[in-house]
């Protein structure tokens, strides 16, 4: 059984690794076929952490009314998070300055961090297997946002300490949703757990479909580069089956 200390050194993962993103975007200048790759070996590694894990606790439950709002109540979250982010940056867009923040992006991106935070919560609640797996998972895809960080703030203008803090920032959001989610999910019944997997499980097929996917299309694709989500999600299917 992983204790409560080790499952805290599992959340710092995906806080490192945000930063290693960022840090590779900021002091290296990476193309857009590596951060192409990254995205769809990130989203091909968390789509594989739901359908492997996640889906089938989900399933065998048989609890269709928790699982119908939950699932519900993650798109619905994740929507308005998407929405309200778009609001604010096309506002940006008309006053655009050369030293603006993208904050549309940083405000979602926080949000989002903290909800991913909040489902590796859920997994140790789910198990510890899915826990350790969801924690990597994550960290894969926080590299790909923090490189994507990096890359959208280098029309800001502003210098490599404020890139740092960002970032950090960001990180901690991360680990604010993982505090919490360590904190108070374990303790929930059978019925309010399935509710919330099967929020957790919406908000991550959000998170591959209209995030990693999204932003991985945006570059010019070689076959190699959409062959690397399959890799991603094979890496990860076997590893859950031995795991």
């Amino acid at each position: 059984m992983t204790n409560i200390s080790e499952v805290y050194l599992y959340a710092l993962i995906p806080v490192v690794s945000i930063l290693i993103g960022g840090l590779t975007g900021l002091f290296t200048t990476p193309n857009g076929a590596f951060r192409s790759a990254v995205l769809h070996f990130a989203g091909g590694v968390v789509f594989s952490v739901v359908a492997v894990e996640l889906l089938p606790d989900i399933i065998k439950n048989h609890k269709p009314l928790e699982v119908g709002i939950g699932f519900g109540l993650g798109i619905i979250t994740m929507v308005l998070v998407k929405y309200f982010a778009e609001k604010i940056e096309s506002k940006e867009e008309e006053n655009k300055t050369s030293n603006a923040l993208p904050m549309g992006l940083l405000i979602a991106l926080g949000i989002d961090l903290v909800i991913d935070g909040l489902l590796l919560g859920v997994g140790f609640a789910a198990g510890n297997t899915e826990g350790i797996l969801l924690s990597v998972a994550l960290a894969l895809e926080t590299f790909a946002l923090g490189l994507a960080v990096i890359l959208a703030l280098s029309t800001s203008n502003i210098s490599a300490k404020k890139n740092i803090i960002i970032l950090s920032i960001l990180g901690f959001c991360f680990f604010i949703g993982a505090t919490l989610g360590i904190t108070f999910l374990s303790s929930l019944s059978q019925e309010w757990l399935e509710l919330v997997l099967s929020f957790g499980l919406a908000a991550l097929l959000f998170l591959v479909t209209e995030e990693l996917l999204t932003e991985a299309h945006e570059e010019k694709e070689t076959l190699l580069q959409t062959a690397m989500f399959f890799v991603g999600f094979l890496i990860f299917l076997i590893i859950g089956m031995i795991a």
